[in-house]
């Protein structure tokens, strides 16, 4: 990490400079030599496991359909679903990376160059239109394949986790209002991340800093002007209006034993 980095990020978040300095440098990297289709067939094989069971499966994967090599696009293809299956695939896996093929021969999960070409909202919005892709696999991919700086995954549960260890707060922060913070630390937000994480593990050493300040997040008002306008289109009913009671003399039969009984209509 540059000095350029570290005191940009101190100057505009004394809490977060005081992370950065227990830290130390920061050591995220980026794979120069990343391929999307094979980055995102293997963010497919390890969502909802663990690393050990996703690079078995990948193992499977690699020998059976590949001969030894990672498989093409056109090999997935190919492939029935019954040798995806027996790699270890589940029925929905097996239907993402199916998806995730026939896009990429499709052109729209493009190529390492085309890819770096396009701005970090432009690579979300299509590579999440592959089944199974979701915001936060693109964006890890954004920072651990492509390198790119100003990525914030705040709905990343390592980063809230780490932002509410850090800055002393007693619930979890929002989305929204992590987003809204973040904003002091562009063009940086990729290494603030990468310090919320770290976070967590000064916390389990007892080495978190205590923070020096106390924050408050901003308050983000929830839009209400779409059902708000929904309801005023509905058409209100007009209430009923209760019958008018007919002046009635009712006249009850004696019972043996009672006296009888006659009500006069006010």
């Amino acid at each position: 990490m540059s000095q350029d980095i570290h005191a940009h990020l101190s100057k505009a978040d004394p809490v977060l400079g005081a992370l950065m300095r227990a830290a130390g440098p920061c050591t995220l990297t980026s794979d120069d030599d990343c391929h999307p289709f094979q980055a995102l067939a293997q963010a497919i094989a390890h969502q909802q496991l663990n690393g050990t069971a996703a690079a078995t499966i990948l193992k499977r994967l690699v020998d059976n359909c590949g001969g030894g090599c990672f498989p093409t696009p056109q090999m997935i293809v190919d492939a029935s679903t019954a040798s995806l299956r027996a790699a270890g695939f589940s029925f929905a896996k097996v239907a993402a990376l199916k998806d995730l093929a026939a896009k990429t021969l499709e052109a729209v999960v493009p190529h390492h160059a085309a890819l770096e070409a396009l701005s970090d909202d432009a690579i979300i919005e299509r590579l999440t239109q592959v089944r199974g892709i979701g915001r936060w696999t693109v964006e890890m991919l954004l920072m651990f394949r492509l390198g790119r700086p100003d990525v914030l995954p705040v709905d990343d549960f390592g980063v809230r986790a780490g932002f509410r260890a850090a800055y002393g707060l007693r619930e979890m922060p929002k989305p929204k209002a992590l987003a809204a913070w973040g904003e002091r630390w562009r063009p940086y937000r990729s290494t603030a991340a990468w310090y919320l994480w770290r976070a967590l593990e000064l916390k389990r050493a007892g080495t978190l800093p205590v923070p020096a300040e106390r924050i408050r997040l901003p308050r983000i008002k929830k839009l209400r002007r779409r059902a708000a306008k929904k309801k005023a289109q509905v058409p209100r009913r007009k209430p009923r209006r209760a019958p008018a009671r007919r002046a009635t003399v009712a006249k009850r039969t004696q019972r043996p034993g009672t006296r009888r009984r006659t009500r006069r209509a006010g």
